[in-house]
Parts: structure tokens; sequence; C-alpha cells
């Protein structure tokens, strides 16, 4: 394909435009990727689509604004839309009970890489597509480092909960529990597990079943829609959830409290959010509020959790016991590593293994809203999320930033004050008192 300064004025638009997202789709570090890089724009983007999403507005808008923004008749606009809608491009949000129609541009992850591998047949060439991700996000780290290298990141684990000890269960909130996460699902849907499937493309493809990944609420309404999934009843998203567990697969859920829009059924060796923390030793998966802890007297010394582990955190190491020459071996935890979803534990045939609280719990985003200005924040970027392309927000999604930054510890307010240097920002940072009692 060449090099950057040979591309079109549109895929250069596409990609600043991209970057300005919570999650970005950064120049690999190194020359040789490259070539990968710019070929997924190609495949994905046709030079008509690269230039109707270089100008789409990155939160959801009406038909008519984004006509308005693109200066295109809304008879024209909207087939082109729904075009890019079908290819993952851009998503298209109906409210349940309104049926009002929004569109926004799609990012990366998740989003349009993850489309491109969860349909069967489409028009996108399935091997080209899984060397050109394979080389771009797994030859280089810039990808990796963009979407995982901040505080907050886009999944978090989910232990699961048969193996948690009896005495925490009633302190267990509904969503911290993969079971009562489906059951308070409106709609749902399964896919295609998008790491598994690019891995078959590539020659290298586990053994753990494909079609188990779940997309809820809005996200399985735009997957069943536009026939990334198919719908499915609550009884038969609870039997994939058990069937996930028996095959010893990690539960990663939207890292979100509320409304969440998918749970993942994910193994170490495809999984690109296990595969970060992996290859790249980046926290990529907000870890679940709890973590292994062992009984001496029941462990065998087996090292079955330490190889069912997904991001090798358990170590078997010798431990000296009274009256014998030779060392038993016992798993040593690396609590930082540990993402606590209990898969070890599910390994473990003598019940040596229980998971109880994590003394410091790791925050959890209540809502989407909250998620992506964290991100923006740590990223950079919350000038780009506030005021888009010169352009104000409404009054009632300003305020629903406004109402996250206000909650934000201290030293993250500033840091949002120094990024949107806003006169209207400022003063809401500067007057509005912490809850914690904190200015």
């Amino acid at each position: 394909m060449g090099h950057r300064g040979h591309l079109k004025e549109h895929y250069e638009s596409l990609i600043e435009r991209l970057n300005a997202g919570q999650v970005g789709l950064p120049e690999p570090h190194d020359p040789k990727i490259r070539g990968a890089f710019l070929e997924l724009l190609e495949i994905f983007f046709t030079p008509e689509h690269a230039a109707l999403a270089a100008r789409m507005p990155m939160q959801p808008a009406s038909i008519h604004k984004v006509a308005k923004r693109l200066n295109l008749p809304v008879d024209e606009l909207k087939p082109k839309l729904e075009a890019m809608c079908d290819k993952g491009l851009v998503m298209d949000l109906i409210h349940p009970r309104t049926g009002k129609v929004r569109y926004f541009l799609a990012p990366p992850v998740v989003g349009f890489f993850e489309f491109s591998m969860m349909r069967a047949n489409d028009s996108y060439p399935k091997k080209r597509v899984a060397e050109a991700m394979n080389a771009y996000m797994h030859g280089d780290s810039a990808f990796a480092e963009d979407v995982f290298g901040g505080d907050t990141v886009v999944g978090r684990a989910i232990a699961h909960q048969e193996q948690l000890a009896e005495e925490e269960l009633p302190d267990v909130l509904r969503w911290e529990l993969a079971t009562d996460i489906v059951r308070d699902a409106r709609a749902i849907t399964v896919s295609p597990c998008y790491c598994r499937h690019k891995a078959e493309h590539l020659g290298h493809a586990c053994d753990a079943p494909q079609e188990i990944c779940l997309s809820l609420n809005s996200g399985a309404d735009f997957v069943a829609r536009h026939e990334f999934g198919r719908s499915i009843e609550t009884s038969e998203a609870l039997e994939l959830l058990h069937q996930a567990k028996q095959e010893g697969l990690v539960q990663i859920a939207d890292n979100v409290q509320k409304r969440p829009i998918y749970i993942c059924n994910c193994c170490g060796c495809c999984c690109g959010q296990l595969k970060a923390i992996n290859d790249y030793d980046l926290p990529a998966v907000n870890p679940s509020g709890f973590v292994p802890q062992i009984t001496d007297e029941r462990c065998k010394g087996c090292s079955k959790c330490s190889r069912a582990c997904p991001v090798m955190a358990i170590a078997m190491t010798p431990k000296r016991i009274e009256a014998k020459r030779k060392n038993d071996m016992r798993p040593d935890v690396n609590m930082e590593r540990c993402i606590g979803c209990a898969v070890c534990a599910a390994a473990c045939k003598t019940k040596a293994m229980t998971m109880v609280r994590r003394e410091k719990r790791t925050h959890v985003p209540e809502t989407v809203i909250e998620r992506i200005t964290r991100m923006s924040i740590e990223r950079g970027r919350l000038p780009h999320l506030m005021f888009d392309a010169n352009e104000s927000r409404g009054h009632r999604f300003l305020n629903r930033i406004m109402q996250t930054l206000v909650k934000l510890p201290a030293a993250e307010r500033v840091l949002a004050n120094e990024q949107v240097r806003s006169r209207f920002v400022s003063w809401t940072l500067r007057n509005i008192r912490d809850p914690t009692g904190d200015r």
C-alpha cells in the first residue's frame, strides 16, 4: 500500500478522527508493520466511507444533525449510513421506547474490528483481515498501549460465581455476577467469538467453542438488526455461560455497572485482551473484586490451577514440609497480575482454592458515560469528547459529562481542567464540592 505520505486526504482525516476517540487507531511504532495498518484502513473503508467517517460524530446524533454536519440531504445520506452500519463502521442506536434513531462512528474496539469477524459470510476477505489485524495488533505494541494503557479499560473480568466462598455470597452485587447480568438484560444475542474466528483464519484456533459470545441490551439490538449474531432467550444465554465455565473460559464484560452491552467468553490463547496482558504486560482487563485463596492442607501440588490460568499469574514454587526430604509444590499467585476470573479455582479438583474479596477493589465505572469520560481524560482526549470539531454538545450530554467530572477524584479533575481549558468547565470544577469532602 505504500507509506502514510501516499495516503489520500480522506484516509488521513479518518485516522485523525479515529484517534480523537477514547479508543484510537494509532500508527505502529515499527515501520515494518505500517503496511498492515494501512491495509486495514483500505479493507474496512472505501474512499467514500472514509470521507464520511472522517466527519461523523463520535457521540450519537440524529440523522438530521449528521446530514447537516456532512452537508448532505437526509434521503441521500441514510442509505450510505445503513451500508456502513451493515459493515459495523457506524452504529445506529434505536431508543427502545421512542424509536428515535441516532448514529455515531464505531471505534476500532469494541467496534468494527470485532464486527468484521462476527458474521460468517460478508464482503470482508476474512483471511486478509485476520493477517493484517494480527500483524498490527500483535506485531507491535502501539495499539495495545492505546487501548489498554490507561487505568480505565474497556472490559472487566467476572468471577465464576460457583467458586466464590460461601461467606462472600451475601455481599456480591448483581453486576458482579454474569448470570444476573444476563437475567437483567432486555435483549440478548450470540455471535461467533471474534478472536477465535480470527485465529481460525490464521491457522491456530484453539478447541474452545466459537459461537458463545453474548451481546446485551442496545448492543444486542444492533447485532441482531445488522445480522452480526442471532437473538436468543435468557435460558440459552445461561446455558452458554455454564458451557463457558465448563470449558475454563474467562468471562469478560463491558467495564460498567449499569446496562453492559456484552459478555465475552475468552481464552488466554486467542483473546486480544488477555493476550495484551500476556504479550505486553499491560493491565488490559479490569480485575474482578475477588482473588484466589489457597488452603494448603487440601492442595496436592498438581499445578492444574497454574496451567489453567489465562494470564500466567500462578507459578508453582517449592515448599518445605516437616519430616519430608522432598519439597512439595504450591501455587504462588501474583496478585498484581491476577484478574480474579476464578478459572484457577474451577480447575482445582481438591477445592484447595476458593475466591475471596480482594482487599483493594478496582473502580468499575457506573455508566458508559463515566467509562468514556475516564478513558478520554487518561488518554488526553477529553476536549474531543466535549467539543467535537468545534461543535458544542447538547446541554443534556454536557450535563452528564459534568456530573461524571465532579465525581472524579481531585487529581483527575485537575487533569481534566488542564485538558479542556474551558471557562465553563473550570468554573464548575472549582466550585462543586467533592462528595468525599475534598475540593
